[in-house]
């Protein structure tokens, strides 16, 4: 599934008006999306030089925060919707940073590479590390400092004290209900304090 698809994907499920945060935002095309697309407002915050530039440019509000200090200029439940969207393996401390998200904002919507998705399984079965389109590195020159599964993030979720609104996968520009373990490319949830 491209970035593009994926992007349009979770736009559809920000609510229209949101005030929105979106943890890692990159270059702010999903951010762009949605106040063009849906009416929202609010803040990307990215690291990378070359992206808050590129937020500039396209007109969203971008602060250049490292997301492993955690979300302290923020208060509670300040924004609509958090958006952390491939961002989740690139960050040490993954428990702290969800239980961030459910405090500055009303509900959360979390998006991230599914290891579990079969076509990884069988290249783990080769004995070879995957390498796909959504998982495009080699293990030894990757950015990702983690893995995981949808079924992994459930306990981690659960386990964080956070109440799971909506689960499902995306795989081939479509949700996945069923299976999502196993079918989907794209591990999505929904979450809330």
């Amino acid at each position: 599934m491209s970035e593009a698809s994926i992007q349009h994907l979770i736009a559809s499920l920000v609510p229209e008006g949101s005030h929105v945060l979106d943890l890692g935002c990159g270059d702010g095309a999903l951010l762009e999306e949605l106040m063009r697309e849906r009416r929202c407002t609010g803040y990307g915050i990215e690291i990378d030089d070359a992206n808050v530039l590129a937020c500039v440019q396209r007109g969203v509000n971008v602060l250049q925060l490292n997301l492993h200090q955690g979300l302290k200029a923020f208060q509670d439940q300040s924004f609509d919707v958090v958006l952390q969207i491939d961002t989740l393996q690139h960050l040490r401390n993954v428990e702290v940073m969800l239980r961030e998200t459910a405090r500055v904002g009303r509900t959360g919507i979390i998006a991230f590479p599914n290891f579990a998705h079969w076509p990884n399984r069988l290249q783990v079965l080769r004995g070879r590390m995957p390498v796909t389109r959504r998982l495009p590195y080699q293990w030894y020159d990757t950015p990702n400092i983690r893995v995981g599964t949808y079924k992994d993030f459930e306990v981690l979720a659960r386990r964080s004290g956070l109440k799971i609104l909506d689960a499902f996968g995306f795989e081939g520009g479509r949700e996945v209900r069923s299976l999502p373990n196993w079918r989907a490319s794209t591990a999505v949830f929904k979450l809330q304090r």
